[in-house]
């Protein structure tokens, strides 16, 4: 491919190989200046892999890099920022007890006579930064007290404080209300119009529409070719990312709920360090019905999942399924009352990764007589049930039952621990961000297998941080805020705004 000096990133060729696995083989990438370009791939497809060898984070068995026509050897992240090249993390990558200012300078910091910090002097450059690109940003503000969407411009103020021409934002939108993904996209062309340039990668197609003017698709470590977004669509996308037509639209019937299965009554659960972190919060989730929560992360979320499962203990409040009380109880005492849970993070509580699939797929129900006797699993026994979940869930690869856990891709265990919960028909089932981190079409698997488990009877309480997701799934929607219930709605009835400034803390019902 030409190089030219019309681009501010070439990267021709790239490899990159982990073991006997390539991640990436020969890939190109051509992103023109002072554009927004989008790096699109599903789970594993190789797209942060490539942006991390830009950053100097690995490098490339095989390749060149250009940055303005010219060939560079980027080896290490401090080489890529020399180099004008700075990038934000899906994590941010802050101290919360710092200011604005110190986190911005932390690192490269201004220094007076003697090599003595002058804190006067940094402020005023970050405060510079902050009005020439409207960032609205307090630099004496600590980062424990500004919103996610303020933390996440922090991050790309560090960058430009570098002296960033290129920014790579991972995953930028994963954590932000409706409000501040526009805010972020109205920052993005802010920048570019600064003489910036944008590289993004996502698994977010309407991002992508709206944000993006190029985007390049990644599949499986190959390139599969760049199309300009304003004459492209949602759906052409997710075809080229996942090689097969995908259904964009979450299909399903009217609800009919039934009984009340989950009742929750003036919970109250504090942290480890005594803070209540859901305050006297009421919910109720019928037979048949899909209630899902919205809000920001860190409102409660995880302490009010945690408090279902009996991993935490409530100061007050009571948590019944089918009118018997289990709060303050055991999580043996939770499953044993039917409860399901597909936990927010597959590798720290849904799967013990060196055990097999099989091993893993038995894991809450390894005591009952169908699976062993006493303490013995019977593994002929456990092995034939996990191949019935493989076929009727399609885990791949087929026939993985007594393969280690941790060598399917994320979406695959996705699958494992959703055939495990749903499999057993339990009268309610938790979902805490089941789609976090999949690609469109392990998402559309995973929203069928909520609404065929709603369908049979199941109480459904879907918790994401994708409103999007709550929206298009859920038959009620219950936004929270500090930990309380501010306001809920029957699907239809509410529009993505309304739900954004709920979220933020903003509006009544």
């Amino acid at each position: 491919m030409e190089v030219s000096p019309d681009y501010a990133v070439q990267m021709h060729g790239i490899t990159k190989i982990f073991g006997s696995f390539t991640a990436l083989n020969a890939v190109d990438l051509d992103v023109k200046r002072q554009s927004v370009h989008a790096i699109l791939g599903e789970n594993g497809a190789g797209k942060t892999t490539l942006m991390n060898i830009l950053y100097g984070l690995y490098q490339a068995e095989a390749g060149d890099i250009y940055l303005g026509g010219e060939k560079v050897d980027i080896a290490t992240p401090t080489d890529a920022i020399k180099l004008g090249i700075g990038m934000v993390h899906q994590h941010f990558m802050l101290v919360e007890n710092f200011t604005v200012t110190e986190n911005i300078i932390l690192g490269d910091e201004v220094c007076g006579a003697a090599g003595v910090l002058d804190m006067g002097k940094a402020r005023q450059e970050v405060a510079h930064l902050v009005e020439e690109y409207g960032f609205e940003v307090d630099p004496d503000a600590k980062i424990e007290d500004i919103s996610v969407g303020m933390q996440q411009r922090v991050e790309i103020l560090k960058a430009l404080y570098r002296g960033a021409d290129t920014l790579i934002l991972d995953e930028p939108t994963a954590v932000l209300t409706p409000q501040e993904i526009e805010k972020l996209v109205e920052i993005m062309r802010d920048l570019v119009a600064k003489g910036k340039t944008i590289i993004i990668i996502t698994h977010k197609l309407k991002e992508i529409m709206n944000s993006a003017d190029e985007c390049s698709i990644i599949r499986r470590g190959e390139y599969m070719g760049t199309v300009d977004v304003s004459k492209t669509s949602e759906t052409e996308l997710a075809s080229l990312m996942v090689g097969r037509n995908v259904n964009l639209t979450v299909e399903k019937t009217k609800a009919e709920p039934g009984e009340v299965v989950l009742s929750i009554k003036g919970l109250t659960v504090p942290d480890e360090r005594e803070i209540d972190q859901v305050r006297n919060l009421d919910l109720e989730v019928r037979a048949g019905e899909i209630v899902g929560i919205a809000g920001i992360d860190g409102n409660g979320q995880k302490e009010l999942v945690d408090a279902i499962c009996n991993l935490v203990r409530c100061s007050s409040g009571t948590i019944e399924v089918k009118g018997a009380q289990i709060q303050n109880t055991t999580p043996r005492n939770t499953i044993e009352h039917s409860v399901s849970t597909i936990p927010s993070d597959r590798h720290r509580w849904g799967l013990v990764l060196p055990f097999t699939v099989g091993e893993n797929a038995v894991l809450e129900r390894h005591g009952e007589d169908s699976f062993g006797s006493g303490v013995m699993l019977d593994y002929a026994r456990v092995n034939d049930f996990t191949r019935g979940l493989i076929e009727r869930f399609d885990i791949r690869p087929a026939g993985c039952e007594t393969q280690p856990a941790r060598g399917l891709s994320g979406g695959n265990q996705q699958k494992v621990i959703i055939a495990r919960e749903v499999s057993s028909e339990p009268d309610v089932l938790i979902a805490f961000q089941p789609t976090r981190g999949l690609d469109v079409g392990a998402i559309e698997f995973v929203h069928k297998a909520l609404l065929e488990a709603r369908d049979k009877g199941t109480a459904v309480l879907l918790i994401s941080f994708e409103l999007d997701e709550v929206m298009d799934v859920s038959d009620t929607i219950a936004v929270i805020y500090h930990g309380q219930i501010v306001g809920t709605f029957e699907q239809g009835t509410v529009d993505e705004e309304q739900l954004g400034l709920l979220m933020a803390g903003g509006g009544a019902q």
